[in-house]
C-alpha cells in the first residue's frame, strides 16, 4: 500500500468526539493549516455504494484494513455526524448533484429508480459539474450514474465533460451486466475485461494522468459500485457465473455473500483509492486537491452500522448515517474530527465556495456551506434536517440532538446523541419537542413534491432478511395523512 496503515487504533478512540487529533498523532503528522492557494483546488469526490457507518477502519471496524481511506482521515477531517439525504441511492444522488432536497424533483421520488425510462435528472437543472464548468473546471464521472438513461438523461447531459461507467443501479463485477451489458465510455457502449472496482480505479488513474498535463482545474467523481451487491470480491468469477445461470439468484444475491466476501470488496475499493491518491501525489497535485470519501446511504446486509440500528431503506440512524472524510492539505488542518451535523446536499455549496464558483439563483440550495468550519475551525452550527421514505410510511426530523421518527403508525422521539441506538422513546416525556417536530415536518413536507403511487420504493421483508420478522414488501402506495392534532 502506498500510504501508512492507521488501523491499529481502537474502535473507541476513533469514534469518540474527544478523539480529535488522534489520527494525526498516530500517523506522525502535525496538525497544520498552510496559506490558501491562489489556484482553484482540484476535486476528487469518491462515493462508495451502501457502505455502513463503521465499515472502514478509521470509523471503528476492527476486522478489516483500509489504510488508504484512513490516510485521508489522518491528513484531513472526519465527520462523526454525517447523514445521507436518503436511505437509498437514486434519491441521495439527486440531492448530491443538485445541492437540494431530492423531493423537489420527480426523480427524487424514486427509491431507487427502477425501469422508468421517462424519469431522470432534467438536463436543464444546474448541477455541481455544470456550475463548476462556468468557473473553468473540466469534469469526469467514473462509475455509477443511476439518474436516468439515454437518450434523455445522462452524465454528459447534466454537466460532466466525460463519463466512463454504468448507468443503472448495479452490474455484475465481472461481466459488467445487469439485464444487459451496461458499461459506457461517454455515450458509447464498451466491453472491458476485469473486476469492476479495479477497472474503475484504473480509469480514474488515467483521468488524473490526463488532467495533470493541463493547467485547467478539474473535478473527478469516482462513484464505486462497491460494496453494493452482488457479493463478489476479486477472484470470485465462479460466483459471478452461478448468479448468471437460471436459479442462480441474480444480482440481488440473497442466497450468497458473507462477512469475509464483503470485507474483501471493501479492501479492494481501498486499494483503488490508494492508487488514485498515489497518482495525485506523483503529479504534485495532492496539496491543492480536495478529496472526499463518503457513501450514498447507510449499509445493507453485511454492513457494520455500529453504534446504530437500521440499514439501507430505513430512516433509523443506520440507514442514514454515513462515513464522510475530507482532505485538502493546502487549507484544512490535519487529523481532526467534527461533530458538525452534515448531509449529502451540503457538498454542492461547500465545493462551489472552495472553487470560487456560484450557485444558480433560480435553484437555491437546501444545503449548508461547510467551508468556514473546515478551514477556519468555526464552531458547529445547529441543523434541522428532514427526511421521508415511502416504504412503510417513514418520516424523520433531526433538530439539535433530537430526532422525530415515524415508521408505519409508530412514532418516536429520540435523543440520538445520548441514545444512538434509538431505544428510549421520549415522545411522552418531551411532548412539546415531539409536537413541534411533527408540526415542522408537515410544514416542510408541504413545500416538497407529494409522494405518488407511480414512484418505486424498496424495502426488505421478513422473507428476505431474518431480522425483519413480520415486515412486508412495500405496497408502493403513498402515505399522505392529514395533519395530526396537537
Amino acid at each position: 500500500m502506498p500510504f501508512p496503515d492507521q488501523s491499529a487504533m481502537t474502535r473507541r478512540d476513533l469514534l469518540r468526539g474527544t478523539a480529535t487529533g488522534v489520527l494525526a498523532l498516530a500517523a506522525g503528522l502535525e496538525v497544520r493549516c498552510t496559506a490558501p492557494s491562489a489556484k482553484p483546488p482540484n476535486i476528487v469526490f469518491i462515493l462508495a455504494d451502501d457502505l455502513g457507518y463503521a465499515d472502514v477502519a478509521c470509523y471503528g471496524r476492527p476486522d478489516l484494513k483500509t489504510p488508504n481511506i484512513d490516510h485521508l482521515a489522518a491528513q484531513g477531517l472526519r465527520f462523526l455526524q454525517a447523514y445521507a439525504n436518503s436511505a437509498v441511492c437514486t434519491a441521495t444522488r439527486t440531492a448530491l448533484i443538485t445541492g437540494r432536497y431530492q423531493y423537489r424533483l420527480r426523480l427524487g421520488l424514486e427509491e431507487p429508480l427502477v425501469g422508468n425510462t421517462e424519469v431522470g435528472l432534467p438536463p436543464e437543472h444546474p448541477t455541481l459539474p455544470s456550475l463548476l464548468k462556468k468557473a473553468g473546471y473540466s469534469s469526469t464521472l467514473v462509475g455509477k450514474w443511476h439518474l436516468g438513461v439515454l437518450p434523455k438523461f445522462g452524465p454528459l447531459q447534466s454537466g460532466y465533460d466525460h463519463f466512463y461507467g454504468f448507468r443503472g443501479g448495479a452490474v455484475d463485477y465481472f461481466s459488467h451486466e445487469a439485464d444487459e451489458a451496461d458499461l459506457w465510455d461517454d455515450d458509447t457502449p464498451v466491453h472491458q475485461v476485469g473486476y469492476l472496482t479495479d477497472v474503475l480505479g484504473s480509469r480514474t488513474v488515467d483521468v488524473v494522468n490526463g488532467y495533470a498535463k493541463s493547467s485547467q482545474p478539474f473535478m473527478i467523481s469516482l462513484h464505486f459500485s462497491a460494496p453494493h451487491w452482488p457479493w463478489e470480491a476479486p477472484g470470485d468469477q465462479a460466483e459471478s457465473e452461478r448468479l448468471r445461470h437460471p436459479g442462480g439468484g441474480g444480482l440481488n444475491d440473497f442466497d450468497g455473500g458473507s462477512q469475509k466476501t464483503y470485507q474483501r470488496m471493501i479492501e479492494a475499493m481501498d486499494t483503488q483509492v490508494g492508487r488514485v491518491l498515489q497518482a495525485l501525489e506523483t503529479h504534485g497535485l495532492s496539496e491543492n486537491t480536495i478529496v472526499i470519501f463518503t457513501s450514498d446511504n447507510g449499509g445493507e446486509r453485511f454492513a457494520d452500522t455500529w453504534p446504530f440500528t437500521g440499514k439501507k431503506t430505513e430512516l433509523l440512524e443506520g440507514g442514514l448515517r454515513i462515513p464522510a472524510i475530507i482532505s485538502w492539505p493546502a487549507r484544512i488542518p490535519r487529523g481532526r474530527t467534527s461533530e458538525q451535523v452534515s448531509i449529502s446536499m451540503d457538498w454542492v455549496p461547500t465545493l462551489l465556495a472552495a472553487a470560487g464558483a456560484h450557485l444558480d439563483a433560480a435553484y437555491p440550495t437546501d444545503g449548508m456551506n461547510l467551508l468556514p468550519m473546515l478551514v477556519q475551525n468555526a464552531a458547529a452550527v445547529p441543523r434541522k434536517l428532514f427526511w421521508r421514505y415511502k416504504a412503510n410510511a417513514q418520516r424523520a426530523v433531526r433538530d439539535g440532538d433530537y430526532k422525530f421518527l415515524k415508521i408505519l403508525d409508530n412514532t418516536f422521539l429520540f435523543n440520538v446523541v445520548e441514545d444512538p441506538l434509538e431505544r428510549a422513546n421520549l415522545k411522552d416525556r418531551q411532548k412539546d419537542i415531539y409536537r413541534r417536530l411533527v408540526r415542522e415536518w408537515y410544514e416542510w413536507n408541504g413545500s416538497m413534491l407529494p409522494e405518488i403511487k407511480e414512484s418505486f420504493t424498496g424495502g426488505f421483508s421478513g422473507q428476505q432478511l431474518a431480522d425483519h420478522i413480520g415486515a412486508k414488501r412495500p405496497d408502493q402506495e403513498p402515505d399522505i395523512p392529514g395533519r395530526p392534532d396537537d
